[in-house]
């Protein structure tokens, strides 16, 4: 077998010094495009990755804020994930909550969207601000009015109306059975879920030219689902990518809901989820390393979800 001689050993350092020269060489070249980014990357820098990269080294220490971080290594999640039977009923419960919500949501906000794009113009502010209004208001407002409906006494809406059709003889404790718990909370985020995801996709859908749908009808394209497969979606194809991963990420960080409706710890952990089990150890037990961990396995699992959607919906452009 041939040896490697001294000029093959030292390309790769060389090539690789290249490329940060001419990369160097770019950056002064473009200096005045740098400098107009400056300010954001400092911002992101200082508020995205540093916190993230911080919480990624707390997951391996004690730390309860009055002490020092103390080194663990893997020992927070070696307890995740074989002795903390609550975190994986969390996990359970946020994944559940996810592949019914996420999925429904992201269809139910396009097709919302594709409808009042086919409305006139002057109607489609009025049908936008009905859809979007559950986003925008608070969800302690909207929990309020959910309590209300779905109250365990004969005052709450939904108790009455079924009494008084004879389903039910006596109130039914929605928010504190075990088997009502979880239908609950996904009822009441599908209802907040028209967000900004719902407003991209308008916003794609009246963006698409007018002359396409031209050329599809000379191509043979008559009906509006045929107009709406061939060409609506793939002109949009960006605004689904960035609601999926924006739906993603309302799925798996649902905390407001669960605490308002189910409270915090809810019956038998049936409403608990990833964040809510963060929010206790956090803030609750001020135990901030085995937090820091739980935050960690939560952004892992976003990354990965976004990774996978980037794969279905995503394009070399």
């Amino acid at each position: 077998m041939a040896q490697p001689t001294a000029s093959t050993t030292n390309t790769a350092p060389q090539v690789r010094s290249g490329k940060i020269a001419g990369l160097l060489r770019e950056i002064v070249r473009h200096r005045i495009s740098y400098y107009f980014m400056l300010p954001f990357m400092l911002l992101f820098m200082t508020f995205t990755v540093a916190p993230v990269l911080t919480s990624v080294g707390l997951s391996f220490t004690y730390y309860n804020i009055l002490e020092s971080p103390r080194w663990v290594g893997l020992g927070n999640y070696r307890l995740l994930f074989v002795d903390d039977d609550v975190f994986l009923t969390a996990v359970a419960n946020t994944l559940k909550f996810a592949v019914v919500t996420g999925p429904v949501s992201y269809v139910m906000a396009f097709l919302l969207a594709w409808l009042i794009s086919q409305i006139p113009v002057r109607y489609r502010f009025l049908y936008t601000f009905f859809y979007y209004t559950p986003a925008i208001t608070s969800a302690v407002a909207m929990t309020v009015v959910w309590t209300y409906l779905f109250s365990g006494d004969r005052y709450g809406l939904i108790n009455n109306w079924l009494m008084q059709l004879g389903i039910l003889n006596e109130p039914f404790l929605w928010l504190q059975d075990i088997r009502t718990i979880m239908p609950v909370l996904i009822v009441v985020s599908l209802w907040m879920s028209m967000g900004i995801g719902f407003l991209s996709f308008l916003a794609g859908l009246q963006n698409v030219p007018k002359d396409m749908y031209e050329a599809g009808a000379i191509d043979g394209v008559k009906y509006r689902w045929q107009q709406l497969w061939y060409i609506t979606i793939p002109s949009v194809k960006p605004q689904l990518l960035f609601g999926a991963v924006m739906q993603i990420v309302f799925s798996l960080q649902v905390f407001d809901v669960s605490v308002q409706l189910a409270g915090l710890p809810s019956p038998l952990y049936a409403g608990h989820t990833i964040m809510t089990h963060l929010f206790d150890y956090a803030f609750i037990r001020f135990e901030m390393g085995y937090a820091a961990s739980i935050a960690v396995v939560l952004f892992l699992l976003m990354v990965g979800l976004n990774r996978v959607i980037f794969k279905i919906l995503g394009s070399k452009e």
